[in-house]
Order: C-alpha cells, then structure tokens, then sequence
C-alpha cells in the first residue's frame, strides 16, 4: 500500500526530508538501529530491508554533507485510518537543530496520510520528544494488548 503513495518531498536549511524510494539507504538505517539504538540491537540488514519494503519510509538528509542518510523513520499503514510509527532516529552528531522534530512533522503532515486517525508508535524514553508534536500517552491502555517476541532474530 505504501508503494502507491506518490514520493513526498520537504526542505529546510540544507536538509530534505524525502519518503523517495530511490534515495532511502537502507543500510544506514540498519547501521544505526543494530549498533545505537535499544529497541533493535544487533538487527540484522535482511530484517531492516523486510520491515522497509512493508513501510512508508522517511529518510532525513544532509544536502550540504553530500546528500548523506542522517535520520529516518518507518510509517507502518494503511494510509487511511492507522499508521504505527517506528524506527524513528537521528544520528547522534546532528541532533539539538530540530531535526527530529522536523521529520516528525513532516511524517504527520504527508498528504497521504491525512485520513489517518490512529496515530501509534512505542517509546521507552522520548514521550517528550512525541509530546511536542501532538502524540500522548495512550488514554485506554486497559484496551491494548501484544504479543511481545523480543530480538528473535538473534
């Protein structure tokens, strides 16, 4: 379904925010989520690709340092009623410029995406960070369930 959403284009300051297949490096993506982050570590890049293909993908980039991957994130949706977010990073040396922010807003503001009334992602410690840009804490958490398989690729 992701596929069938034209490519959707932001820039700013020298950086773009880009949801174009052909520009989106996957290998970046899973270079940070294996060695840096903590909701993926050591994910292997067949599992990252896998989850890319199933995604809108977002891929934040640096104009001025060559057109390098520096951030992303995976919109997981149907493009019409729900959309899980996932995956969403910045690399370390870029962040405190609002970048994050920036690809947040550009996420929820893709027009394809503007039917879209269930907006969900998971965090363990950047409910601030979601809260600046409208995303709250779930209010019926009693309604919620998973079925939880941590790391099974490892």
């Amino acid at each position: 379904m992701p596929d069938a959403l034209p490519p959707a284009t932001w820039h700013r300051d020298g950086f773009t925010v880009t949801t174009d297949r052909a520009r989106f490096d996957v290998a970046a993506m899973q270079a940070f989520l294996a060695a840096e982050s903590y909701w993926k570590p050591g994910v292997p890049l067949d599992i990252v690709q896998r989850a890319a293909d199933g995604s809108l993908c977002f891929g934040l980039f640096d104009e001025n340092g060559g057109g390098v991957q520096i951030g992303g994130a995976r919109c997981v949706t149907d493009t019409a009623t729900f959309a899980y977010l996932a995956d969403v990073y910045v690399l370390t040396a870029y962040r405190g410029r609002g970048l994050g922010q920036w690809l947040m807003r550009c996420i929820l503001d893709h027009p394809g995406l503007q039917h879209v009334s269930r907006w969900l992602l998971t965090t363990q410690d950047a409910h601030a960070f979601y809260e600046q840009v409208g995303f709250e804490r779930v209010p019926f958490p009693e309604r919620f369930m998973a079925v939880l398989k941590p790391d099974p690729w490892t």
